[in-house]
């Protein structure tokens, strides 16, 4: 198997930064991923958000701080 980074050979079988073949490569790539240089593929996401009005408040309730 080769690392999807650098292309170098690495094994699967007790590598901690597979598929990577060292920390390196792995934390390079989380870097590119953070820095939002990676786009899957897709329609485009709403940025409007729904925000559901609080329920209204029942008038036999009163304030349930006082005694």
């Amino acid at each position: 198997m080769t690392c999807p980074l650098c292309h170098q050979p690495t094994t699967w079988e007790a590598n901690p930064w597979r598929p990577f073949c060292s920390e390196r490569c792995q934390i390079t790539d989380l870097g590119t991923w953070a820095s939002e240089q990676y786009r899957i593929s897709g329609p485009p996401l709403t940025t409007k958000m729904v925000v559901p009005e609080p329920p209204a408040r029942d008038e036999h309730q009163g304030d349930r701080t006082k005694n």
